[in-house]
C-alpha cells in the first residue's frame, strides 16, 4: 500500500510553549522516566531469577512490567529531548512507526491486565482446578494472544491511516504522533476513519473494562462464601491490580471515547497514562505484595554479597 501523503516532516507543539516550563518538565520527566526503567525492571529481573515467584501471577506481572518498558519508551524518550528542542520535529514516516508501536504496547497491556484478573478470578473462585486451568503452556499462550492482539489492533490503525491525503498543514497538536491530532492535517473528510478508530480503540478499552469489572465482581460474590481472613487475603491482592486497572483506563476511555479537542487538559491526560503511570505500576505492585518485597531483599543481599567477592 503506498504512502499517499505530500508530507515528509511534521512539526510538533508540544506540551507547553513557554520555555521555562518545557525545562521544568525536562527536571520533572526525566527522574521519573529513569525510575520506570529501573522499577519495571526490577520486576522483570525478580521474577525471572526468584523460585518464590513462580506462580501465573507472577508470570504476568513479570510480563505487565515488560510492557511497561516498551510502552513508555515509545513516547517519553522524544517528548523528554523534545523539551529542550527549539524547533519539535517528525519525520512522516516515524510519526506512523510511533503511532503503531505506542497502540501496540497499549493494547497488548489492556489484554494482560484482562488476562491477570482472570487468573484471580480463577485462582479464587475454582482454587481445585487452578494449576489445570492455568498450567504454564495456557500462560505462555495467553501471553502470545495478547501480543498478537495488540499487533493486529495496531495493524488496523496504520492500514486506515497510510490512504489518507496529508497535505498541511504540517503541525500535530501534541506532544507525540497520535491519530486524534494526526488525522486534523489530513486534505480529507475523516469521519469515517473516526468512526473506525472509535471501535477499534474506545470501543474495545470499554468491553475490555467491563470484562474486567466483571471477574472482579464475580471475585467479591465468590468471596461471601469465604472466611474473613480469606476474604482479606484475596482482597489485598486483587487490590494493586484494581487501582493499575482504573489509573490505566480512565485516561484512556476518557480520550478515545470522547471527539478530538485541542485542549491542554487532554496532552495532560495523556501525560498521565504515558509518563506517569508507567512509573507508579511497579510501586503499587511491590508496596502491597510481600512476596516481591521478600524476593527483591533477596537478590539486592545476592548483589551485595558478589560484589563484596
Amino acid at each position: 500500500m503506498a504512502i499517499t501523503s505530500n508530507m515528509t516532516e511534521f512539526i510538533i507543539t508540544g506540551l507547553f510553549q513557554d520555555v521555562q516550563v518545557q525545562r521544568a518538565c525536562f527536571v520533572l520527566f526525566l527522574p521519573v522516566y529513569l525510575a520506570t526503567l529501573v522499577g519495571n525492571g526490577l520486576i522483570v529481573l525478580t521474577v525471572s531469577v526468584s523460585e518464590n515467584l513462580r506462580s501465573p501471577m507472577y508470570f504476568f506481572l513479570g510480563y505487565l512490567s515488560l510492557v511497561e518498558i516498551c510502552y513508555s519508551s515509545t513516547v517519553v524518550p522524544k517528548f523528554i529531548a523534545d523539551l529542550l528542542a527549539e524547533i519539535k520535529t517528525i519525520s512522516f514516516k516515524g510519526c506512523l512507526s510511533q503511532i503503531f508501536f505506542f497502540h501496540f504496547f497499549g493494547v497488548s497491556e489492556i489484554l494482560l491486565l484482562t488476562v491477570m484478573a482472570y487468573d484471580r478470578y480463577v485462582a479464587i473462585c475454582k482454587p481445585l482446578y487452578y494449576t489445570i486451568i492455568m498450567s504454564r503452556p495456557v500462560c505462555y499462550r495467553l501471553v502470545a494472544g495478547s501480543w498478537m492482539g495488540g499487533f493486529f489492533h495496531s495493524i488496523i490503525q496504520i492500514f486506515i491511516t497510510i490512504p489518507l491525503p496529508f497535505c498541511g498543514p504540517n503541525v500535530i497538536d501534541h506532544y507525540f504522533c497520535d491519530l486524534h491530532p494526526l488525522f486534523k492535517t489530513a486534505c480529507t473528510d475523516t469521519f469515517m476513519v473516526g468512526i473506525i478508530m472509535f471501535v477499534n480503540s474506545g470501543l474495545f478499552s470499554v468491553f475490555s473494562f467491563l470484562f474486567l469489572v466483571c471477574s472482579y465482581v464475580g471475585i467479591l460474590v465468590s468471596l461471601r462464601n469465604h472466611s474473613a481472613k480469606e476474604r482479606h487475603k484475596a482482597l489485598s491482592t486483587c487490590a494493586s491490580h484494581i487501582i493499575v486497572v482504573i489509573l490505566f483506563f480512565g485516561p484512556a476511555i476518557f480520550l478515545y471515547l470522547r471527539p478530538s479537542s485541542t485542549y491542554t487538559e487532554d496532552k495532560l491526560v495523556a501525560v498521565f497514562y504515558t509518563v506517569i503511570t508507567p512509573m507508579l505500576n511497579p510501586i503499587i505492585y511491590t508496596l502491597r505484595n510481600a512476596e516481591v518485597k521478600i524476593a527483591m531483599r533477596k537478590l539486592w543481599g545476592k548483589c551485595v554479597n558478589f560484589s563484596v567477592k
